[in-house]
């Protein structure tokens, strides 16, 4: 038994060594040493089990020991990601908004001045509407919100919601990847998407169907277009990162700008993720449209108050 003590522990001490040194500077790992520490620690249990069957006492306690506290780092640090994921989009996100409000006012410029060009323009002339979408697609608009509910299958809102994701993400992406061209590419995916998204709100009041849309749209628009105008401000700050270097290389000024604009193109996402639930779970369903309007209002003061307040305690 003597013997099998020794080999046992001989052929393992190194494994057990290692994850002692990593553990002692658990505050400071990489995401390379914490997978390691992870694969040590799934062996050292199968090491654990193998001494319980050799009945070595000794060996065991250590082991169990080591073991113990392989498990709260490594569980411990997942929490700790969790926890700081939520303190990103609850607090850092909104409050890189605020810090870049320049950006934020005039991505709301470029696309909401456009957007009330195209409701009023289509309002007051019959021919600006078919000047900006093609006839096929405004009947297309036409025919779909000839409704306030949308029929669907079981299961079929699943299947929504994550289209409305993958849309919602691709319009924000363009918006905020475009800014690569100086800026210019993301001011012209703003005025492009506000002036196309109020010209058919305008075209469908026109034809009496505009109510059947104000009812779908009313839940999720808050999340949806301030996420397109967050994604814009991201793209414009990332132009300016590269007109404005401050006497760096472009690469450095855009290396310098990476942690803000990461932020804001977290807060993107969040809002676009929360539209396309929205949109795929309650916007097309049978509720009253007193009941939407009511509910999309207060989707607007969340929307708000987390422009405003969040990360204001920080």
């Amino acid at each position: 038994m003597t013997e099998d003590r020794e080999q046992f522990v001989a052929a393992r001490k190194p494994r057990w060594e290692r994850l002692e040194r990593l553990l002692h500077t658990s505050r400071s790992l990489s995401g390379a040493e914490w997978s390691e520490v992870a694969s040590l620690y799934r062996t050292l249990c199968a090491d654990l089990s193998r001494a319980q069957g050799l009945d070595l006492d000794d060996v065991r306690a250590h082991l169990d020991d080591l073991a113990a506290r392989a498990h709260n780092a490594l569980y411990g640090a997942r929490r700790r990601v969790g926890v700081q994921f939520l303190r990103l989009v609850a607090a850092e996100a909104p409050a890189e908004v605020r810090a870049s409000w320049r950006f934020f006012l005039l991505s709301n410029l470029l696309f909401y001045g456009p957007f009330f060009v195209g409701v009023v323009g289509t309002l007051l002339w019959p021919t600006f509407a078919p000047s900006i979408l093609p006839p096929d697609a405004l009947a297309q608009y036409e025919t779909m919100y000839s409704q306030a509910e949308v029929a669907r299958g079981s299961g079929e809102d699943f299947a929504m919601a994550g289209f409305y994701v993958f849309n919602n993400v691709g319009i924000a992406f363009r918006c905020f990847a475009t800014g690569a061209l100086f800026g210019l590419g993301s001011m012209f995916m703003l005025v492009y998407n506000g002036l196309v998204i109020g010209t058919t709100f305008g075209y469908l009041f026109s034809v009496g169907n505009g109510f059947n849309l104000l009812q779908f749209v009313a839940g999720h628009s808050s999340w949806e277009l301030t996420g397109i105008v967050v994604a814009g401000a991201a793209g414009l700050k990332l132009g300016w990162a590269l007109i404005e270097t401050q006497g760096l290389t472009r690469a450095s000024s855009l290396k310098k700008a990476g942690p803000s604009l990461f932020r804001l193109v977290v807060a993107s996402a969040a809002l676009l993720f929360v539209a396309a639930a929205i949109e795929g779970f309650w916007s097309a369903g049978p509720a009253p449209a007193a009941i939407k309007y009511v509910f999309g209002a207060i989707q607007w003061f969340i929307v708000g108050g987390w422009l405003l307040f969040g990360g204001r305690n920080r």
